[in-house]
């Protein structure tokens, strides 16, 4: 995929944040880009956005992961338009953290079913197209993949059950010569569960636009390398 022009991508929760940031960093090398947002006004204003850029060409879907039949739709929307589908950025995630006596079954549900299980349906929806284009699949994991924290039982666990399941992923599929990687950012400035990042106060922390730029380098990656898992941490310590 060094040349990226004519290439289409899906990105899940692609209407903010880290999402926002892989879509305009594919637009920007003239890919065209579907987003998808549980809320159709966002995916219509981010998809507004990105055209207005004038490189690629951007559509807004509302579609919920944790809805397989959405996933189809959109996918289906993809090749009615573009005629084919290249990448698949599974980035929709959230958290809900607290401790195990007092996290509820609704938190866990909504936890395990949007960031791992929502994978799952958007990985099964792309795939008959991406077996067709030799695609790529790389899921927005998170170094809470690897480190478990207090408060953190629903989180970690949609996080590490997501690490695992793109790693096996990615050896099923390797033999279509489809690439799976898996992004585990550590701390990243961005809208988390509503929050509002703070330039000032968030400045040694990753920033979106580095994610967005990984994604492209892995794009143009020579075909016979694979990064099946990159960990990406601040530079700097917290708050330096």
């Amino acid at each position: 995929m060094k040349g990226l022009e004519d290439k289409t991508a899906i990105i899940t929760g692609g209407t903010k944040g880290i999402g926002y940031s892989i879509a305009e960093a594919l637009i920007q090398q003239h890919v065209k880009v579907a987003i998808t947002s549980r809320s159709q006004t966002a995916a219509t204003k981010a998809a507004a956005q990105l055209n207005s850029l004038g490189k690629g060409e951007a559509m807004g879907f509302v579609a919920d992961v944790r809805q397989a039949g959405d996933q189809q739709k959109v996918v289906e929307a993809i090749i009615k338009k573009w005629g084919n589908l290249d990448v698949l950025v599974a980035n929709a995630g959230l958290g809900h953290f607290g401790s195990i006596e007092t996290l509820s079954a609704e938190q866990w549900h909504e936890t395990i079913d949007t960031n791992l299980t929502g994978v799952f349906h958007s990985v099964q929806a792309a795939l008959p197209a991406l077996k067709k284009s030799n695609g790529y699949i790389i899921t927005i994991a998170s170094l809470a993949g690897t480190n478990f924290f207090a408060g953190g039982s629903a989180y970690n666990a949609s996080k590490f059950g997501l690490v695992g399941f793109t790693q096996a992923v990615m050896l099923d599929l390797r033999k279509y010569g489809i690439k799976v990687t898996t992004i585990m950012p550590g701390s990243v400035a961005t809208h988390f569960d509503g929050a509002e990042p703070d330039q000032k106060a968030d400045a040694w922390k990753i920033q979106p636009e580095d994610i967005g730029q990984m994604v492209v380098d892995l794009l143009r990656m020579n075909p016979r390398t694979l990064p099946s898992k990159i960990e990406v941490t601040p530079s700097i310590p917290s708050g330096k």
